[in-house]
């Protein structure tokens, strides 16, 4: 592994549990509170955070490894990148991962493939990716 960022982390999983415990409190303050209620009102924020953070990390996490780049869903070999210095991003390139653009939070790093077309990768850090990049792509 060359480089890796996740796309999320797993901590909203507590937002859940906290607003239900928030809620009860609230509820036991201004009058009689329902424990069986504001568990299953955690339980279902919980599950609807897991669904997710679930769908955030399999489509906004990247990985670089000395054979290939994955960015989300998409994979392709490195062999296949003839250029990572220099590439002007083109209107229209297509973003790896499958969305209409990049990821909110990441900057574009367009690539040249070997068949002369710009994609556009992505990450939090392009400096570090490029860094990481260059190591198994020599232009």
């Amino acid at each position: 592994m060359l480089y890796r960022e996740s796309g999320s982390s797993w901590w909203p999983l507590l937002w859940g549990p906290a607003f239900a415990v928030a809620g009860y409190l609230v509820e036991l303050i201004t009058g009689p509170a329902s424990v069986a209620l504001w568990a299953i009102v955690g339980l279902l924020l919980t599950v609807c955070a897991v669904v997710w953070v679930h769908l955030r990390v399999k489509t906004g996490s990247m990985e670089l490894t000395a054979e290939e780049a994955q960015f989300g869903r998409e994979k392709i070999p490195v062999a296949m990148i003839e250029a990572c210095q220099d590439v002007g991003a083109p209107t229209g390139a297509k973003v790896l991962g499958g969305g209409w653009s990049v990821p909110k939070g990441t900057t574009a790093v367009p690539l040249r493939l070997v068949d002369g077309t710009v994609v556009l990768a992505w990450a939090r850090d392009p400096e570090a990716f490029l860094a990481a990049l260059r190591r198994v792509v020599r232009r």
